[in-house]
């Protein structure tokens, strides 16, 4: 829908859903843009302009740390896995992160990275949101 190509690495079993898959490859098609699954982290993040990853264990997940922690450990985002990147190429992480699991404090503390960034805009839309959410309120 935005007109990126877009990939994404993930292990065996943690592949996105085939009714999600299905959806956005149908759209890439559409838009001429194209969207790649690997289990290999190197050949998504080849020329990449983003480099994007969010935390190996989220809310609900806890019962799984050991093993998504063991499973996961080679799609650490790190500084050779970067450099496989455009040299331009941006750091994203939803937050909060996890230094030493999903990225390496270097990645995520250096000059690549926007995440602060990142969070700051997420905070205008939330309070953009929230004034459109008082407003209809107040109008009921």
């Amino acid at each position: 829908m935005l007109g990126m190509h877009f990939a994404v690495a993930s292990p065996k079993g943690y592949e996105m859903s085939n009714d999600i898959s299905k959806k956005a490859k149908k759209l890439a098609r559409q838009t001429d843009v194209s969207v790649m699954e690997t289990n290999d982290p190197q050949k998504a993040v080849k020329k990449a302009d983003i480099v994007y990853t969010d935390t190996w264990i989220s809310m609900g997940d806890e019962k799984e740390k050991e093993e998504r922690i063991k499973v996961f450990s080679r799609y650490q985002v790190t500084d050779k896995l970067m450099k496989l990147a455009k040299k331009d190429a941006i750091f994203m992480h939803d937050l909060p992160a996890y230094r030493g699991n999903e990225v390496t404090k270097e990645v995520i503390d250096g000059h690549q990275s926007v995440v602060f960034q990142q969070a700051e805009n997420r905070l205008h839309a939330q309070k953009a949101l929230l004034v459109y959410l008082l407003n209809v309120w107040k109008s009921e």
